[in-house]
């Protein structure tokens, strides 16, 4: 395969001097832009920035391969330079890597199992020969280094004969570069100890040289070595594993290897099941990465039912109030009710559901499913909102995970364990906590929280609307958020329709911050939290706080506290104005129902308070998130880092 027709001498240069990373990055990204190779160089940097963010893409041995997948990237390609003084502070997996040669990768996003990925897929495997990259290091021009590309060396490796057979799957993040260098270089550990490696590679062209029944039958053992879930694991069932990360390879395949060939000879770890049984307990990950991929698996699910209820919901609460349809909308099996009722129940019913179970799932794999489902439908009933769906998705993975490990059993029984007695005993156990432990405590805290509410009325107004403000953001739908609408719809019931008021301006305030800083520090946010942000302010102007919910499950100590300090701001102002609302209902069509002022300045102040706390909150968003980025910098040992170690 031609490397050469993946760049040119114009996308290469030797000898170049960076002082950072960042450098190197923009310096190259700039060449592909000026070759016409890219739509948006700033895109595009801002796509290799964020993938670095996900771990590190200097190797060993001089190499760094940053890369990234983006809309902004006209056909795939790659630009390279050699260096005059190492770059020593590129995050690399070998800590003492120097980086010498970096090879940036450009790959559009919709070019998956395309020849141009294969072809990059083939870098990937090359780069991993010694002597194939220190010809590229060594060349002294562009176009010799150009010429090196396709000049491939015959390995000086024996065929070996083994009656050891390990397979091994590699994956990614981006499915790019370590997917590949990774499988090459258990290949080659595998060869110098005399085993044969098969590997699946689970990357950007989807799942290649996928494993045969055949082979996972005579396997002696299972290599995986990924930092994303494996697809399709139950097909390893019974098989002894190692579990690593996919840059371990890269630093410590033989290793690996030794190790997978040592548990291959424990006939305790190798059991006679059927199919259906389910796999080992992965080793090697902590518990603070468990508990992180548990709660990024739960939301890469609920954000399309957000989404698409959302919506749904936006749109009939919008035709209502802008055509005057109230009661179209209020008529039980009318047109409006139902779609009502559609994107209503997928925020109210689906997603805590979703959340927990999904959660419970990256735990305990698919018998967790259940128990998962179970605990968000009782954290629906004991109207505990998203964060007892997060509580219950841990109990339900956790239960599941501690019956895996302490109730085993093989042959035929096997099925009927992982089937139905960890589902059920699952559900019963996460059922019996949520319902009955849970329940009870957090009835007592809404009612508690109703009363002092209603404790704060009367001269205490603007203290009552910041109060509002707070409970409305603390927790986007949750229990918090429902004892405020309870008080409010309960003082609107009694004559005191300022409340609900500040309610309803309050309820945009946490969209609209969302939406303006993924828009003004897009750089901070990933591509898919920047996708969300773009929709959030629609949803805020029906009144609808849910679009916010994956920002705050993602980091809580940061967000919660920026989205109730403008919230407080808002309720405050509307309450001080003495702004009323008597109609039940939220959304920027309350404009027209706003009482105690006149409109105009009733309307002005009540939409302008609640643009002035969402400028508060995006303003306070951005500087977390600044600071929770430089504090991810600075910090000399990552979670992923402690793993490359202790591999």
């Amino acid at each position: 395969m031609k490397l050469q027709s993946l760049t040119s001498t114009n996308l290469i240069r030797t000898d170049q001097a960076f002082s950072t990373k960042e450098e190197a990055i923009r310096y190259l990204v700039d060449q592909l832009d000026q070759e016409g190779l890219l739509h948006s160089a700033d895109d595009f940097y801002d796509a290799v920035m964020e993938r670095e963010a996900l771990s590190a893409t200097g190797m060993e041995g001089g190499l760094a391969i940053p890369h990234g997948k983006s809309t902004s990237v006209k056909q795939a390609a790659f630009a390279a330079a050699t260096l005059k003084t190492p770059i020593e502070d590129w995050e690399s997996v070998d800590e003492n890597n120097q980086v010498e040669l970096v090879m940036l990768l450009a790959i559009p996003e919709d070019e998956a199992g395309s020849t141009h990925l294969n072809l990059l897929a083939e870098l990937m495997t090359r780069i991993t020969d010694p002597s194939y990259k220190e010809k590229l290091m060594a060349a002294k021009t562009s176009e010799a280094f150009y010429e090196a590309l396709d000049q491939e060396e015959t390995e000086d490796v024996a065929e070996t004969t083994s009656d050891k057979l390990l397979l091994a799957v590699t994956a990614c993040p981006a499915g790019i570069a370590h997917t590949y260098m990774a499988a090459e270089a258990l290949v080659r550990a595998g060869k110098e100890l005399n085993a044969e490696v098969k590997v699946e590679k689970q990357g950007s062209n989807g799942i290649e040289d996928r494993h045969s029944k055949k082979d996972i039958r005579r396997a002696d053992a299972v290599i995986f070595a990924a930092d994303v879930a494996v697809k399709d694991q139950e097909r390893f069932a019974g098989l002894p594993r190692v579990t690593t990360s996919v840059a371990a390879p890269l630093k410590n395949a033989k290793g690996i290897i030794e190790d997978a060939i040592k548990k291959s000879r424990d006939p305790s770890l190798r059991e006679e099941t059927d199919d259906s049984h389910e796999e080992e307990e992965p080793e090697g990950k902590s518990f603070k990465a468990e508990i992180k991929d548990s709660i990024m698996t739960g939301i890469s699910y609920i954000i399309p039912v957000i989404v698409a209820g959302g919506m749904t919901l936006a749109f009939a609460v919008l035709v209502s109030q802008a055509f005057g349809l109230q009661e179209v909308y209020d008529q039980e099996g009318s047109w409006l009710w139902l779609f009502r009722q559609l994107g209503g129940e997928m925020l109210g019913t689906l997603m805590i559901p979703i959340l927990s179970a999904y959660m419970a799932y990256s735990i305990g794999d698919k018998p967790a499913l259940g128990p998962g489902f179970a605990a968000g439908i009782a954290a629906n009933l004991i109207e505990s909102g998203f964060l007892g769906g997060m509580l219950g998705g841990f109990l339900a993975g956790y239960i599941i995970k501690f019956l895996k490990k302490h109730v085993q059993t093989s042959g035929t029984f096997s099925g009927f364990v992982s089937f139905w007695l960890y589902p059920v005993a699952g559900t019963l156990s996460v059922g019996a906590i949520m319902l009955f432990v849970i329940g009870e405590p957090l009835a007592f805290l809404n009612n508690g929280l109703i009363n002092w509410l209603e404790g704060l009325s009367g001269g205490n107004a603007i203290l009552l609307g910041a109060v509002i403000g707070t409970m409305v953001s603390f927790d986007l739908g949750g229990p918090v958020n429902k004892a405020a609408y309870t008080f409010c719809i309960g003082a609107m019931a009694s004559g005191n329709i300022m409340p609900y008021a500040a309610f309803a301006s309050v309820k945009m305030v946490s969209a609209f911050a969302v939406t303006g800083a993924t828009i003004i520090a897009r750089n901070l946010y990933t591509k898919p939290e920047q996708e969300v942000g773009k929709q959030t302010w629609l949803l805020g102007l029906a009144g609808i706080t849910e679009g916010a919910i994956p920002f705050m499950i993602n980091d809580p100590l940061r967000v919660i506290p920026s989205l109730i300090a403008g919230s407080a701001v808002t309720g405050g102002i509307v309450a001080y104005f003495g702004i009323g609302l008597n109609v039940p209902g939220a959304g920027i069509f309350s404009l027209a129902l706003l009482e105690g002022q006149p409109l105009l300045l009733g309307a002005s102040v009540w939409l302008g308070s609640a643009l002035i706390g969402a400028f508060i909150s995006m303003i306070l968003l951005i500087l977390s998130r600044k600071h929770k980025l430089k504090k991810q910098s600075t910090n000399l040992t990552t979670e992923e880092d402690k793993q490359w170690k202790s591999a």
